[in-house]
């Protein structure tokens, strides 16, 4: 990029282009994405202003976001936000960037829990909060407790719930899964996305993954090892008749099944996602 006339247009085909050859994913998408952070704008006005020229300043900051993502920064890290079940939440290098398969989680939970009736939902390891918020907004009746490890993560999630309006509506915990809870504590619904890689699959994840919070990605050496406790522990705080969902990892489905199954009476049940792969777990008290 030269010191020359660069308009929206031009610098958008430029940055494509050169994600391409870093083989970034969604070049395109990811370049705008980008351009509208530098210029503090929406993708919309991108593209009704596709021909206007930028200035040296906007350029300058538009290089420098570009420079980042190209040594493997996740652009959600670099924008600070990502969009979660129709809301932004803040997110950077100290939380688990929300997936969009994690949203197959949270419409599990909601089927689960009547709109009007004041349920109780407990979300372990709540990273920036994104399941546990989404409850809350989603079912204003419903009591929602939320734990993490992770004191950086639970000031990502209080965060979040006041930029969406949510403070004071989920009471977060900083603690090992259910350790730091009150006694006693049960609950209708138990929902979590724990980590769940394989520590020796760590090194071989994508860059930008690897720029993610490790404790939010290992799994020890099969995977299990926090499923394992969760289920283990789960009974002991759920209601009768309660909702265990877990978020697992895509070859995990019969090891979770077998696992559940030794803890739980019935309801025991795989899901998959959009792409057929195993990704949620369901257990009944």
């Amino acid at each position: 990029m030269t010191e020359e006339v660069w308009t929206i247009r031009r610098v958008l085909d430029w940055t494509r282009k050169h994600f391409e050859q870093k083989q970034v994913d969604d070049p395109r998408l990811t370049a705008e994405l980008l351009l509208t952070h530098a210029l503090n704008t929406s993708r919309v006005k991108l593209y009704v202003d596709l021909d206007r020229p930028l200035g040296k300043e906007e350029l300058a900051h538009y290089r420098a976001l570009i420079q980042r993502r190209s040594l493997g920064e996740p652009t959600q890290y670099i924008v600070g936000k990502r969009e979660f079940y129709g809301r932004p939440f803040l997110v950077d290098r100290r939380v688990l960037i929300p997936r969009s398969e994690t949203e197959l989680l949270v419409e599990a939970v909601l089927r689960a829990l009547p709109k009007d009736e004041p349920k109780r939902v407990l979300d372990l390891c709540t990273g920036s909060g994104c399941v546990a918020l989404t409850v809350a907004a989603e079912r204003p009746s419903a009591s929602v407790w939320a734990t993490d490890l992770s004191r950086d993560a639970l000031d990502v999630a209080a965060a979040n719930a006041g930029a969406l309006g949510l403070e004071g509506r989920v009471t977060f915990f900083e603690g090992d899964l259910f350790a730091p809870l009150p006694r006693p504590a049960t609950f209708d619904v138990v929902v979590s996305n724990p980590p769940y890689v394989k520590r020796d699959d760590l090194l071989g994840l994508q860059r930008e993954v690897r720029a993610e919070p490790k404790l939010a990605l290992d799994g020890g050496a099969d995977g299990l090892d926090v499923l394992r406790r969760i289920a283990e522990q789960a009974t002991a705080f759920l209601k009768p008749g309660g909702l265990l969902a877990l978020e697992i990892g895509d070859e995990q489905g019969e090891a979770v099944r077998q696992l559940l199954t030794r803890h739980f009476s019935h309801g025991v049940t795989v899901e998959k996602d959009l792409a057929r792969l195993d990704r949620l777990a369901f257990a009944r008290n």
